[in-house]
C-alpha cells in the first residue's frame, strides 16, 4: 500500500475537538453574559449582605465603633427573654395564622368558582382590604373591634354577644392579629382561584360518574392538582409571617393610646408583650438601642428559621404530591 494512499486521522480529529472545545467555551460565555445581571445582583444584595452580618455578629457595633467580642452575642441571645418571647410570638402566628389563611383564602375561592351571578363585585370585594395599605387597614380594624367605639362590638352587644377587647387584653391580642390576617386575605384568593380555574373539569365530570363525592372529588382531584400553588402560598406566608412588624406594631400602638406618639416613646408588645414579634425586637436592638452586632445574630436566627421552615414545607409538599402520584 503506498504511503500517500494512508490517512492519519489525529490532525484533523485535534482541530475538530479544538472546535468543539472552542464552540462549548463560547456557550458557557455566552450562557455567564445572560446570567451576569443576577449573578450580580445575588452577590451584592444577597451574599454581601449576609456576610456582613455573619461579621457583625461576632462584634460590638453601634454604627460609630466596633469592637470584636466573639460569641458573646450568642451567649446573650440565651438570656434574652424578650427575644424568646418575641420568638414564641412570632412562631404561634407562622402556627395559626398562616394554615388558616390557606384553608380561608383555599375556601373563599371554591366558593367563588360557584358563584355564576355577581362573582367578578364578589371577587373585588374580597380582595379590596387587601388592597388597603397596612397601616391604614391596621388602625381601621383596631377600630371596628373596639369595644367601646367600633360598631361590630356594639351592635353585637344589643344581640347578646360579647367580643373580647382583643387588641387591650393580652390573652386575645394575637387571635385579634389573625384575623386581621383573614380579613386582608385576597392575595391568597386571587391564587387559589387562578389554579382552581385551572383543573379541568373532565376530571370533574368523569370522577362524578364513576360515583365520587364532592368530599372524595376535592381530595383526589383539587388538592393534587393545586398542590404546587398551595406549597408557593404556605412558604411565602411563612416567610412573610416570620417577618410580621407592621401589623402588630400599630395594633398596639392604637389600642395603647400612643399612636400620636414618636417611635421611641413607645415599647412594642402591647398588651403585655403579647404582640411583640420577632422582627419589631431586632429592629428595637439594631435601630433603637444601636445594638447592631447583637441585632445581626438576631437576623441570622430569623433567616435560619425560614430556611427550616420553607425546607420542611417543600419536603412535605413533595411527599404528598408523590403519594398522589403513586
Amino acid at each position: 500500500m503506498a504511503l500517500g494512499s494512508l490517512r492519519l486521522p489525529f490532525p484533523g480529529g485535534a482541530r475538530t475537538g479544538t472546535a468543539a472545545a472552542r464552540a462549548r467555551r463560547r456557550r458557557r460565555l455566552r450562557t455567564l453574559a445572560f446570567l451576569s445581571p443576577w449573578l450580580v445582583g445575588i452577590v451584592l444584595f444577597f451574599g454581601y449582605p449576609l456576610a456582613a452580618t455573619v461579621y457583625f455578629s461576632f462584634t460590638r457595633y453601634n454604627l460609630f465603633t466596633l469592637e470584636y467580642v466573639g460569641w458573646d452575642n450568642y451567649a446573650y441571645l440565651f438570656d434574652d427573654g424578650q427575644a424568646w418571647t418575641a420568638m414564641r410570638n412570632t412562631l404561634w402566628l407562622v402556627a395559626v395564622l398562616v394554615p388558616l389563611r390557606l384553608l380561608f383564602g383555599l375556601g373563599v375561592a371554591q366558593l367563588l368558582t360557584r358563584i355564576k351571578a355577581g362573582g367578578g363585585v364578589l371577587r373585588s370585594i374580597f380582595y379590596l382590604p387587601y388592597l388597603i395599605p397596612p397601616v391604614s387597614a391596621t388602625v381601621a380594624f383596631v377600630f371596628l373591634m373596639n369595644p367601646g367605639t367600633g360598631p361590630f362590638p356594639t351592635v353585637l352587644d344589643k344581640l347578646g354577644i360579647t367580643l373580647p377587647d382583643f387588641f387591650n387584653e393580652a390573652a386575645w391580642a394575637k387571635p385579634g392579629l389573625t384575623l386581621l390576617g383573614l380579613w386582608a386575605v385576597g392575595d391568597i384568593m386571587i391564587i387559589m382561584l387562578a389554579a382552581l380555574l385551572n383543573v379541568p373539569r373532565s376530571l370533574y365530570e368523569a370522577a362524578a360518574i364513576d360515583g365520587a363525592g364532592a368530599w372524595s372529588r376535592f381530595r383526589h382531584i383539587t388538592l393534587p392538582t393545586v398542590s404546587p400553588v398551595l406549597a408557593f402560598c404556605a412558604v411565602t406566608g411563612v416567610i412573610e409571617t416570620l417577618q410580621y412588624f407592621t401589623q402588630a406594631m400599630v395594633a398596639g400602638k392604637v389600642a395603647s393610646g400612643r399612636a400620636d406618639l414618636p417611635g421611641t416613646q413607645y415599647q412594642p408588645g402591647y398588651p403585655g408583650d403579647s404582640t411583640l414579634t420577632f422582627p419589631q425586637w431586632l429592629y428595637d436592638q439594631g435601630f433603637r438601642q444601636f445594638n447592631m452586632g447583637y441585632a445581626s445574630v438576631l437576623a441570622l436566627v430569623m433567616f435560619a428559621m425560614a430556611m427550616v421552615f420553607t425546607l420542611f414545607l417543600l419536603r412535605q409538599f413533595k411527599a404528598f404530591a408523590g403519594e398522589e402520584a403513586s
